[in-house]
């Protein structure tokens, strides 16, 4: 009965091994090593946006890929942006992203465009406003990314553009009528 149940219990942990390592567990070591950030790009976007009385929030975003360089496929990937305005000890905002999921990125392959956009960002009136709004200051993103398994790990960290990605509407109005043409 003794050697029964040490069977079991062995057979029980070689299976719960087995389970853990074909569910996706990866160490955070392995996971930062797998992971390459490609194509990034960086900008601010509307948040919020009202033309009377004027009030437009722009928030920053950043967009990239991923890279899998490692040997096992990468699947339940989450991602953490944190954005801060450079020199500041707090978060602007942050954003949190469970990009990878169902479809694996397998080694060598480059994941869909992954975008996260900060929950906070800075008030202004329009668009031209923000060029002299003080409060509208240099910004960085660090990027980390987790899996099952492992701990966040540092994938990189990037400046905002100053690029804004977001054109007013025209104005809405009455239209001037043109002055009949007597011919």
């Amino acid at each position: 009965m003794k050697k029964t149940a040490s069977v079991c219990l062995l057979a029980a942990s070689c299976l719960a091994v087995l389970f853990m390592y074909s569910c996706g567990s990866v160490p955070s070591e392995e996971l930062k090593a797998s992971i390459q950030v490609t194509d990034v790009e960086t900008k601010w976007v509307s948040k919020y946006y009202q033309p009377w009385p004027p009030r437009l929030i722009l928030v920053p975003v950043v967009s990239f890929r991923v890279k899998n360089v490692g040997t096992r496929p990468l699947i339940h990937v989450n991602f953490n942006g944190i954005f801060k305005f450079k020199g500041d000890p707090e978060n602007l905002g942050d954003n949190f992203l469970a990009a990878i999921r169902s479809k694996a990125v397998n080694p060598g392959e480059t994941s869909e465009v992954i975008t996260l956009k900060s929950n906070f960002g800075v008030e202004g009136k329009t668009v031209a406003s923000f060029k002299d709004n003080v409060q509208w200051k240099p910004t960085e993103v660090k990027l980390y990314a987790r899996s099952k398994g492992s701990q966040f790990v540092l994938l990189g960290e990037w400046d905002i553009s100053r690029t804004i990605d977001f054109v007013e509407p025209a104005p809405v109005g009455i239209k001037k009528e043109e002055p009949a043409n007597p011919q």
